[in-house]
């Protein structure tokens, strides 16, 4: 097994010494521990380290988590922390008091104490968030993004062509290596010598989410169901959200869905990409677009094993435009920078619709997704709604499989995924 660096890594250092806590969220089996252990063997002073999967730890820390944090010298990593949430408050305790000792006893600095990981959300992380505000600095680790598996450094995307022009381009792939590689997604065990067998890969990731994630939020007899409601799920990446559509093939009704989706979100295998509107915008559509953060659990739950036929599929284009969003996505997480407040996406009643629009300070940049290595015109025809944002838009992009960057017309570009 080999370690590969995480561009996440720049952002906990600046946050080591700054912030009493930092939590590390995210799916499970994103490397969230082997970062920490990583960032353990570079650190000047020894961190120490456990696991809440340890059930005689998770046992101690839940029904005596003073004495826990007792036996537990910090600096400590706390691994899967969500399995015993009461840790927060005593956590905040030694927090207040490293700090009233800084400020009124030895002067010693109270730097950081606790590294968290955990791989939910749900109520565990609002607490975390409200318990600790101006305690904690929060990051969520995704899969690899593409340039993290070339050891590439990564900068949030944003569409500016200039920008564009002047990043270090990756190697140019041909189609069918580009379905491999998104067939086989992006899970560190795939890249790292841990794991081949890319079915066996995920049939095991499929079951232990649901034994160790979802076993505890839904009835037992549900989990057939749920397996069919993830699989309806990642049938539909990179379309609307409709609730409705979904109960229908899986058997349950709107609320569940909408409840089980949640989970999905929470536990962070889908994104869901909010749409733009304004004040100006009555017509904007209100639903939201799923998209799963990894190509190769989404292809494995859609049923699809082999690139070539994958890539000649109706699945083709979704399956694409998934892959690219989601690279643009962990180009923000892995840079600390808040997806919420920079992503979008445009559909109006007209029809009119644009996959993605990135804001960066008071620039917004239309940009569509495309399966071709041509794409033509038509493509940035529905550009023109930008107009009226009242922001700048100082040009577009079509993110498509062409080898170089082109220019459509004056202000918008081709431009190859090899950039993102």
């Amino acid at each position: 097994m080999k370690y590969i660096n995480r561009n996440l890594e720049k952002e906990i250092e600046k946050m080591i010494g700054k912030v009493p806590v930092i939590l590390v969220t995210g799916a499970r089996q994103t490397g969230k521990s082997t970062l920490l252990e990583y960032i353990n063997t570079i650190s000047q002073n020894k961190i120490n380290y456990v696991t809440l999967d340890d059930m005689i730890e998770r046992a101690n820390a839940i029904e005596d988590p003073e004495t826990f944090l007792r036996s537990h010298e910090a600096p400590l990593i706390i691994d899967e922390f969500q399995y015993a949430p009461n840790l927060l408050s005593y956590i905040k305790i030694k927090v207040d008091e490293a700090r009233k000792n800084e400020m009124f006893g030895d002067g010693k600095r109270t730097g950081t104490m606790y590294y968290l990981t955990g791989s939910q959300v749900f109520q565990t992380m609002k607490e975390a968030s409200e318990s600790l505000a101006g305690r904690i600095g929060i990051l969520e680790l995704n899969t690899l993004s593409t340039r993290e598996i070339y050891g590439k450094s990564e900068e949030c995307f944003i569409p500016d062509i200039n920008l564009i022009k002047q990043k270090e381009k990756l190697p140019y792939e041909i189609l069918e290596k580009v379905f491999d590689r998104i067939l086989k997604g992006s899970y560190p065990a795939l890249y790292n010598g841990q794991e081949n067998d890319l079915e066996n890969f995920y049939s095991s990731y499929i079951k232990t989410y649901i034994e160790r994630d979802i076993r505890k939020l839904i009835n037992v007899k549900d989990e057939i169901k749920f397996l069919k409601f993830i699989s309806a799920v990642a049938a539909r990446t990179a379309q609307e959200y409709n609730a409705s559509e979904i109960a229908n093939d899986v058997g349950i009704d709107a609320k569940t869905v909408d409840e089980w989706l949640s989970i999905l979100k929470n536990t962070f295998l889908v994104y869901l990409l909010q749409p733009y509107s304004n004040n100006t915008m009555s017509r904007a559509v209100k639903r939201p677009k799923i998209y799963f953060m990894d190509t190769g659990l989404a292809c494995y739950l859609a049923g699809y094993l082999d690139a070539r036929t994958l890539e000649r599929s109706a699945y083709a284009g979704a399956i694409f435009e998934t892959y690219v969003v989601s690279e643009i996505i962990k180009s923000y997480n892995n840079n600390g920078r808040d997806t919420r407040l920079h992503l979008y996406y445009y559909r109006d009643n007209n029809q009119k619709e644009i996959d993605l629009l990135i804001i960066d300070q008071n620039n917004i940049y239309p940009v569509e997704i495309k399966k071709s290595a041509n794409p033509g015109k038509d493509a940035i025809k529905n550009f023109d709604v930008v107009n009226k944002f009242e922001m700048n838009s100082p040009n577009g992009i079509v993110i498509s499989l062409s080898k170089d960057i082109h220019a459509l017309d004056e202000k918008n570009y081709i431009v190859p995924i090899e950039y993102l």
